[in-house]
């Protein structure tokens, strides 16, 4: 994470990642940088009715006794299964906008605040949210005035569109879960073994994506492949991956372009190759985002 002065004089402050099933928490210096970090799998789908506070005096609580008194908090913890819920704000949004926007939470040992997700609509005035995302979003922009197309890959892929250092809108494609699904509960994942990865077989999924027939046809494919000795099944797994990357990716970027990736694990990898076969440049973006969005946000709010 880059420094540069965020507080001058300030106070540093906690700032917490906190979704549906994991959590990364971070102390910041008053010039944004991380000071110690902790990741757990303690996300608000373990923490029990009326559990939160206790949660957070668990997960930060050392840092708290050194004398951090600033807490700000983004992800599903500030939904309605959450803590407390941070009504999503309408795009287009930028961080003066969050900041603003800002939710206090009653706590004993320190001021907490949450950072409320992001509503737009697509094409078809369907609703679309975010929670979380947004903030990786803003800690990954180089320039605060810059325009980006970020893709942040995950079992609900978000390709955000930023206008002027501005979120102007974006779409979400359920594409890691939807792996998930039919690689573990449907009749393709009965000739899979292992696990996607780049290479051939993936990279012939991204192909027949953008053929005629559609996703769904396109899937059943998966199955006469292997029945007829055409795709083995160490590499079936990787063919489906490419199968429904290839049709986000083709959806999301109408045009070669330059996507900036958001995010960590094996999917990065994997939507970078298949940005790159479609034409486009995928770079890398900061791990530690998250930390950074909430560094800028947490510089732009009133905490008194």
């Amino acid at each position: 994470m880059r420094s540069g002065r965020l507080w001058g004089t300030a106070p540093g402050m906690i700032a917490v990642d906190w979704g549906t099933s994991s959590a990364r928490a971070y102390r910041l210096a008053p010039d944004g940088a991380i000071l110690a970090r902790r990741e757990g799998a303690g996300g608000i789908l373990r923490v029990p009715e009326g559990g939160f506070p206790a949660a957070l005096a668990e997960m930060v609580g050392h840092w708290l006794a050194e004398g951090e008194a600033r807490v700000l908090l983004s992800g599903m913890v500030g939904s309605r299964q959450g803590w407390q819920e941070a009504p999503y704000l309408a795009c287009p949004a930028g961080l003066d906008d969050l900041a603003r926007s800002v939710v206090p939470v009653a706590f004993a040992e320190a001021a907490v605040r949450l950072v409320p997700g992001l509503s737009a609509e697509d094409a078809a005035c369907i609703p679309e949210v975010m929670r979380g995302e947004e903030v990786q979003v803003f800690g990954a922009l180089a320039e605060g005035h810059e325009d980006a197309l970020i893709c942040l890959p995950g079992s609900h892929a978000k390709w955000v569109r930023v206008v002027g250092g501005r979120i102007a809108g974006f779409t979400t494609s359920m594409t890691g879960e939807a792996f998930a699904a039919l690689s573990g509960h449907t009749i393709l994942g009965r000739m899979m073994t292992g696990t996607a990865e780049p290479g051939p077989a993936f990279e012939a999924g991204v192909a027949r994506a953008a053929e005629d027939g559609g996703l769904l046809h396109h899937l059943f494919g998966t199955r006469t492949l292997g029945l007829f000795g055409r795709l083995a099944p160490e590499d079936a797994a990787s063919y489906l991956s490419g199968l429904l990357i290839g049709h986000d990716v083709a959806s999301a970027m109408a045009e070669p372009a330059r996507v900036r990736l958001v995010g960590s694990g094996p999917l990065m990898a994997l939507y970078g190759r298949a940005i790159a076969l479609k034409g486009g440049e995928a770079v890398a973006g900061d791990p530690d985002s998250a930390a950074r969005g909430l560094a800028l946000i947490g510089e732009r709010t009133a905490w008194t």
